[in-house]
């Protein structure tokens, strides 16, 4: 009789106990998601880095857009219009076959892609900028190669995001704002105008690291999944596979480099059998400093490909697309890196009546609270 009291005791400690982890665990995610926006500054840098690679893309391809977009193309206007019957994809190119619409069109893509690279009202700029890419995409789908599929991706998914918060004109005019307003008194709002005001800033902020992590998630999904469909391969396996990829007619931008790196053999199979490890171990180690390292060995291997296989845009949007990785205060100290660099080899002067913090961002608030310059 003495003993039956214990053991529901031990059940209602264990019980709580677990529940209390759950709901620490959830308020932590909570947290995550509705404190401050995160990664504002890789942000930037993935909107910079897509805008600038699809303007030069835009401005590289300049003496051929009627071949490939154009009512000309051999891709014709009803080809793609009987395509996009059976996908559900469609552009604003096929809307008109008239070559003047076609020239402006492609005049508003440029224009479009500039300001993105800019950050100049972000937030309906990249809208623009998304339905410029989905647009040229669909309207050519099989005249480009595969660097403007994550392009396409990675501009959909920008829409959600503040890219604009960082490095850009938007970004300016809100510290000049500030700046021009200076310790004014703010005006008194009322309890649910506050409220609202509050629930916008939530959602923004819900939003965007949304975004970051859909992001972040397709990066590790395309990594990990080419590396396990390399590792089925016979070729990846025994150590060939680079082989075969230099000598690749329509993959050598300089025939006389691929033969000459593909005369090291023994260097081509460490090259692949390293290609491989790095894919598949990439989703396991961004927890750590070991990303560092993975992420600098992943950039050589892209400007391999770059130059290589001539696929520069590819590259480029998974060089760009790796920089979501990197930490705000990586880029914060590369001003300063630069700053001592230039010091350092006599190219500037150190600004010694310059004020530190001058060209410094305002600090983000948060729901009801100020920050620290209010």
């Amino acid at each position: 009789m003495a003993s039956t009291p214990h053991r529901p005791r031990g059940r209602q400690t264990a019980h709580p106990g677990a529940a209390q982890w759950l709901a620490n665990r959830i308020s932590t995610v909570g947290e995550l998601l509705t404190g401050r926006p995160v990664s504002l500054y890789a942000a930037s840098v993935l909107r910079i880095g897509y805008g600038l690679l699809y303007l030069l893309f835009l401005l590289r391809e300049f003496p051929h857009r009627d071949e490939i977009w154009g009512p000309d193309s051999p891709w014709t206007p009803a080809l793609a219009q009987e395509l996009f019957d059976q996908t559900g994809w469609n552009s604003i190119l096929t809307l008109s076959d008239s070559r003047a619409y076609f020239e402006l069109c492609y005049a508003l893509a440029l224009v479009t892609s500039a300001l993105f690279l800019l950050g100049w009202r972000t937030r309906v700029v990249s809208l623009l900028f998304a339905g410029v890419v989905v647009s040229f995409h669909a309207r050519a789908i099989f005249m480009t190669d595969g660097g403007d599929n994550l392009l396409l991706l990675m501009s959909i998914y920008l829409c959600l995001t503040a890219c604009g918060r960082r490095w850009s004109l938007d970004a300016r005019r809100h510290r000049l704002k500030a700046a021009g307003e200076g310790n004014a008194p703010q005006p008194v709002r009322s309890h649910s105008a506050q409220q609202l005001r509050d629930a916008r800033t939530t959602l923004t902020t819900v939003v965007h690291n949304c975004g970051m992590f859909v992001i972040a998630a397709q990066v590790c999904f395309l990594y990990g999944s080419a590396g396990l469909y390399k590792v089925q391969g016979p070729s990846w396996g025994g150590g060939t596979a680079l082989h075969y990829v230099l000598n690749l007619g329509l993959f050598q931008p300089w025939p006389a480099l691929s033969h000459l790196v593909d005369e090291h053999t023994i260097l081509i199979a460490i090259a692949g059998y390293m290609t491989v490890l790095l894919q598949v171990a990439f989703p396991f180690v961004l927890f750590g400093r070991l990303k560092y390292p993975v992420l600098t060995m992943l950039l050589g291997m892209h400007i391999g490909i770059a130059l290589l296989m001539g696929l520069p845009l590819f590259s480029g949007a998974m060089i760009v697309a790796d920089a979501v990785f990197l930490p705000d205060r990586f880029y914060t100290f590369l001003p300063h890196l630069c700053r001592r660099a230039a010091q350092r080899t006599g190219m500037r002067r150190p600004d010694s009546g310059r004020a530190t913090a001058s060209g410094s961002v305002p600090p983000q608030g948060r729901p009801g609270v100020l920050s620290s310059k209010r």
